[in-house]
C-alpha cells in the first residue's frame, strides 16, 4: 500500500474525530444576567451554585427547599428557583448530618438570595490498602449551604455554567 493511498484513507477519520472531539468538549452558557428573566411579581429568587476546585469533590447532590428536591448541584455551575414568599429550609445531600450543614431563610415578594453548596472532603473514608494493589476505598460526600451578600455571589455566578432556572413544578411541603 502506497504511503499516498493510506493517507487519502487516514485523512477522513482523521478530521472527523477531530470534529467529534471539537463538538463534545461544547460548554454550557455561562449565566448572563441580560439572559436571567426579572423576578415574577409575587415570587422571590433563590440562586444555587457552587465553585469548580481542583481537589472537590465532583459528586452532585440535590439540592432541596423544605426537603424536597429542587435541583442538583453541580461542580462549577448555578441555577436558581422562583418561590412564593414564605419560609424555606435550605439542604444539599450528604452523608453526616451536621446541624450546621442548612440554612433556614424566610423570603419576601421580590427578594433574592444566594445559597452557595460546599463540599466538605474527607469526613469518612478509608479502605483501600495502600500501594500494593489493595483495592479500592471509599469516600462520602458531605455538603453545606452558605448564604452569601449579593455583590459577592453575583460575579461568581456571572462566570458559571448556567443549569436552568425557573419557578417550582410543584408544591413545596410546608415548614
Amino acid at each position: 500500500m502506497s504511503i499516498n493511498l493510506l493517507l487519502r484513507l487516514l485523512a477522513p477519520a482523521w478530521a472527523g474525530s477531530v470534529l467529534w472531539v471539537s463538538a463534545s468538549s461544547a460548554q454550557m452558557p455561562l449565566t448572563a444576567p441580560s439572559a436571567i428573566p426579572l423576578i415574577p411579581s409575587n415570587e422571590a429568587r433563590i440562586w444555587f451554585y457552587r465553585d469548580l476546585a481542583i481537589y472537590s469533590s465532583l459528586a452532585t447532590p440535590f439540592v432541596r427547599l423544605n426537603g424536597a428536591a429542587v435541583g442538583v448541584s453541580q461542580p462549577g455551575g448555578a441555577f436558581y428557583r422562583d418561590v412564593p414568599p414564605g419560609h424555606y429550609h435550605i439542604s444539599a445531600d450528604s452523608y453526616l448530618d451536621d446541624p450546621s450543614q442548612d440554612r433556614d431563610v424566610d423570603l419576601a415578594p421580590g427578594h433574592e438570595i444566594y445559597a452557595k453548596i460546599l463540599p466538605s472532603d474527607h469526613w469518612i473514608e478509608g479502605g483501600g490498602g495502600g500501594g500494593r494493589g489493595g483495592g479500592s476505598g471509599y469516600h462520602r460526600e458531605t455538603f453545606y449551604v452558605w448564604l452569601y451578600p449579593p455583590d459577592a455571589a453575583r460575579p461568581v455566578i456571572a462566570q458559571l455554567p448556567f443549569y436552568g432556572g425557573g419557578a417550582l413544578a410543584a408544591a413545596l411541603p410546608p415548614r
